[in-house]
Formats: structure tokens, sequence, C-alpha cells
């Protein structure tokens, strides 16, 4: 079992669908979590509570700045942002960026794909690369550092050494460290959850990826902090068939829960997505003690697959251990073969 008594007595609450969920009932559902007593308890079990008022990228809706000072009322702590603002809203507002630099982060992380035809494509809109391009302008004006990320996938490969002509042309390193910074660019890859589970194709196999101009490989390699920044799906294999068997993915003691509130009041818990295989019950049904006893005793699809089935039964049901595809973690390419599980089992496939 996870050990919901044991291992998690921080929990973090995102609110999904900020038109869906009015702010008496986050502050009700917050309520309700800080002060969840375990039976045969008399102490809260909680001992802080985040709360967030959306998931992924920040500030979406149009009252941004009263959902984040709720967030910063609710909450044990600073709201956590994780380097992370609305790329829409920097280009589309003006004075956001002074707003986002009062309240933090200091950096902010803008997503590429490749060039302009490339990124537009995978965010599923026109305009998303030229909107990358002027926050990061913006970003520079409000005195923030921009950070690009880049996805690499097999489309935007041969695009890389044109991002990079961008960064000098723009003069991103000097404007950077004239804010006592370095600019980073980096080369990510994707973790296999919701739409990315349509994308798998794309993956770069090791080799391509070593096609990237050196400059941004070296770049990638510092900002991780390894020589090696991924491995191939073959190589991960074999070092998970390697280990003795081992459950949980990632869910070791003193994790904080993560709970996802939709707006018709399903909770989620995020081990890697929302997904159907991880709902726990709604709280419009049913108290929240019994929602909490589900995932204490591991009582959702998604759950029981972490916790019943080892790293390596998964490796050895749905790896290929000739794979040359390149994953930047095991924990990456075990969350493909759980959703391969899922969908095997009739769980469910992450939601869309």
């Amino acid at each position: 079992m996870h050990g919901c008594p044991n291992r998690c007595r921080h929990c973090w609450l995102s609110a999904l669908g900020n038109d869906g969920i009015n702010e008496d009932t986050v502050r009700r559902i917050t309520g309700d979590f800080r002060t969840f007593v375990r039976e045969g308890h008399q102490q809260p079990h909680f001992r802080k509570v985040w709360v967030s008022t959306e998931i992924r990228e920040p500030d979406v809706a149009d009252d941004y700045r009263r959902l984040h000072a709720l967030s910063a009322e609710l909450s044990d702590g600073p709201v956590w942002r994780y380097e992370l603002l609305s790329v829409w809203r920097l280009a589309h507002d003006p004075s956001y960026a002074g707003w986002a630099k009062s309240v933090g982060p200091d950096t902010c992380q803008i997503t590429f794909f490749g060039g302009q035809q490339t990124t537009d494509w995978f965010c599923r809109r026109a305009g998303a690369f030229d909107d990358a391009m002027l926050a990061t302008q913006r970003l520079l004006e409000a005195g923030m550092k921009p950070r690009w990320q880049i996805f690499a996938n097999t489309m935007g490969l041969p695009e890389l050494s044109d991002l990079l002509r961008l960064i000098d042309r723009l003069r991103l390193r000097e404007r950077v460290a004239s804010l006592g910074a370095e600019f980073v660019a980096f080369i990510h890859l994707w973790g296999p959850c919701a739409n990315t589970l349509g994308i798998e194709q794309l993956r770069p196999t090791v080799a391509d990826l070593q096609t990237a101009p050196l400059d941004l490989l070296e770049s990638t390699r510092r900002h991780r902090g390894q020589d090696v920044p991924w491995r191939s799906e073959g190589e991960l294999c074999q070092a998970i068939l390697d280990r003795p068997p081992w459950y949980g993915y990632g869910m070791e003691p003193g994790h904080m829960a993560w709970f996802l509130v939709s707006a018709d009041l399903d909770v989620y818990f995020n081990a890697y997505d929302v997904a159907p295989a991880f709902c726990l019950g709604n709280l419009a049904a049913e108290p929240l003690s019994v929602v909490l006893g589900r995932f204490e005793q591991d009582d959702a699809p998604g759950l029981r697959a972490i916790a019943q089935v080892s790293a390596q039964e998964q490796v050895r049901r749905f790896g290929d251990p000739s794979g040359r595809k390149a994953f930047c973690c095991e924990n990456d390419l075990l969350q493909l073969y759980l959703a391969r599980h899922w969908a095997a089992n009739g769980a469910g496939q992450l939601r869309d």
C-alpha cells in the first residue's frame, strides 16, 4: 500500500476547471483536507496543505490575480509555480509580465518543439511560436530571465540550428547575463501521458539526438547536471531488470500527495497525470474519508498497478530490449508501460 497515513503528511490540491469550481467550494474543500482526522486519531492528518487553482500552465483565467491571491491565502507557504507562467498571457497581456515579476518566479521556462510550423503543430494552434518569441521579449523587458526548453522530436530536430541562430540574433545570452544569470536553452524529452501518448512515433532515438547542435547538447548536460541526459529504451529496460523487483515508481517516504479536483468534484491522485485509472471518488457524493481511504488502500486501477505490478514485470511484458528510442529516465519509460497496462486491463487511458 502507499500508506497515506505514513508517507503523505503534506498535500497539494489543484482545482481543475476554474470556471466550474467557485471560491466557496475551493475554500470548503481546502478546509476539509486541512481538518481531516484519520479514524482512531485526534490530530489533523495533513501537516501542511498547498492549494493551486490551475495545473501545468498558470494564470490562464482572466481573474488570474484574484486566483493567485486565493492560492496564497489558502496555502501553508508560498504559491508553487515551478518557474512557469502563461506564455499566451505574456504575449497578449502587456501588464502581465510586470505583475508576474512582483509575485515570482524570477525565471520563466518557455517551450519550443522546433521552428514556427513545428511548434504551432505541437501546440495545436497557429501563433504559438510567435507567442513564445514575444513572451521572451516581454520577460526581458520586465527584468525576468527566460529559459528555453526544446522538446526534441523527429519533426523538429533539423530545425534546432535555426533556434540557436535566433538566440544569437536576439542576443539572449548577453541580455540574460545583464540580469546576472546565464541564458539556458536545453533539450528535453516528454513523459508519455495524456496527449503525448499519441506522438510516441515522433520520439527520437539516442542516435537522432546526437545530430543536435553541439552547443545545445553541452548546455543540456550542464542544465541537467548529467553527462548522459537520456538513454535508450533497451538500456533502461536492462537497468531495471538488473535490480531486485521494486514497486511504486517514485513513491518514496516523504512524498507529497497531489490531489486534483475536477469541476464536477472528482478527485484524482496525480501519480502521473489526470486519468480515469487514478480517480478516487467524488466529493459531491462521498465524504473525504472514503476518498482518502481509497488512496490509502490503493483502491483505484492506477494505484493497484503501481503498488502490485513490479517495474520488472512491466518491462518483461511491454518492454523492447532492443528499443532505441530515447527517454530521460526510468520513470518516463515506466509511465509508458503503465499506460499500456491500463489499456490492456481495461482500466482506461489517460484523459485528453
